[in-house]
């Protein structure tokens, strides 16, 4: 296992860097790397380092998510990311909040709240997006740059007879240290979540379809929150 650094190290692993057998098949073209910078030619996609530490989504940059063997309630997530040109992921939270990642450096304002990098992507519900949030600022860095994510997130709770009786809520999500969320709940799983239902917990999901992205430092710490 290569040792984590920064926050990651004071947190549960949640990808070892060298291979992903804590992670659920099909892993589909995902492969470890030592490093991953813009193409020169082409910087929609990825110039691949062979290695260790890094998990990247394929040479072509589509495949299947990544799902976590194992499962958490309330938690906080840091998350290390890298895009390149015009990309697109997200971290499903549970299998089914998405923070969403998105090349949106230099953009003022997207086509709709939530789809901005560092937003709580929304809803679907009757044919169009519904309850996302933009971040409060916009501090995506270039592509190309590696950025953060750390997420503290509170489970929905349920009575006895499985009722929900709290909805989940992004208590904070810092973007690059910096607060873009403090106290937002989400009353159902996102659009094209991993899942449709609620439960009190549920997997830590990573998009892999919608183009490069690769990420390092990925650790959990559960948390029992009031």
């Amino acid at each position: 296992m290569l040792a984590p650094v920064g926050k990651a190290a004071e947190m549960k692993l949640l990808f070892n860097g060298q291979d992903f057998s804590d992670w659920r098949p099909p892993i589909g073209e995902w492969q470890t790397a030592g490093a991953v910078a813009l193409n020169a030619a082409e910087p929609t996609r990825f110039a691949i380092t062979p290695g260790r530490g890094v998990a990247v989504n394929g040479t072509n940059g589509k495949t299947s998510h990544l799902i976590t063997e194992a499962e958490f309630g309330d938690a906080e997530i840091h998350v290390e990311f890298c895009l390149a040109k015009k990309s697109n992921s997200g971290v499903y939270v549970m299998g089914r909040y998405e923070v969403q990642i998105y090349d949106s450096f230099g953009v003022e304002q997207d086509k709709y709240p939530g789809i901005e990098c560092g937003g709580i992507y929304p809803r679907w519900i009757e044919n169009h997006e519904a309850g996302g949030h933009s971040p409060r600022v916009n501090v995506s860095k270039p592509p190309g740059e590696w950025q953060t994510f750390d997420i503290t997130f509170r489970a929905p709770r349920f009575d006895v007879s499985g009722k929900k009786i709290a909805n989940a809520k992004f208590l904070k999500v810092l973007h690059n240290g910096k607060v873009v969320h403090e106290n937002v709940e989400v009353t159902g799983p996102t659009r094209s979540a991993l899942f449709t239902d609620e439960k009190a917990v549920g997997p830590v999901m990573l998009q892999g379809d919608h183009g490069p992205v690769a990420y390092r430092n990925l650790a959990v710490q559960p948390l029992d929150l009031k």
